[in-house]
């Protein structure tokens, strides 16, 4: 596995709900109540999280429904300003733990516990980037997936 192409913080507990609360602002977007209920549920998640499952979750907590609609908005705002990752294959969400760092993502997904692992790989990425670019797209990032077992799962 390739280093990473530059250096970046991970963040947990209240220091990913403050930097995941800078990097929005910072973006120009609100940092309201259900946005942060919404990044804490996500981050209490360690597999890919799906919108429904965020929405039950907060329902439960808050003792009225929460509509999965409205997860799905902050859902997508968090993906464009990179508090939060789609794992397309699944629907489901993970939460970045370096919040606003922007970089190409292969995630490695457990086809039977569900676990997704994060690496970095500029040898893949940067190939992918350069066949994008020449095929006429521009600021392209790549989001890869590969699905398989994880080491525990595979034992």
């Amino acid at each position: 596995m390739a280093g990473h192409s530059h250096a970046h913080k991970e963040h947990s507990g209240d220091d990913l709900i403050d930097a995941a609360r800078i990097t929005l602002t910072d973006s120009g977007e609100q940092w309201t109540g259900m946005r942060q209920s919404v990044f804490e549920e996500l981050a209490r998640h360690e597999k890919p999280a799906s919108a429904y499952d965020i929405a039950d979750n907060l329902s439960a907590a808050r003792g009225k429904r929460v509509a999965p609609n409205s997860v799905y908005r902050i859902l997508d705002l968090f993906v464009r300003t990179n508090l939060a990752n789609r794992i397309e294959s699944a629907n489901a969400y993970l939460v970045n733990t370096h919040p606003g760092c922007r970089h190409d993502c292969i995630f490695l997904i457990c086809d039977d516990c569900g676990k997704a692992t994060h690496i970095d790989d500029e040898r893949v990425t940067g190939a992918l980037r350069d066949a994008g670019k020449d095929a006429g797209f521009t600021d392209v990032r790549p989001v890869v997936e590969l699905r398989g077992l994880c080491d525990d799962c595979a034992a």
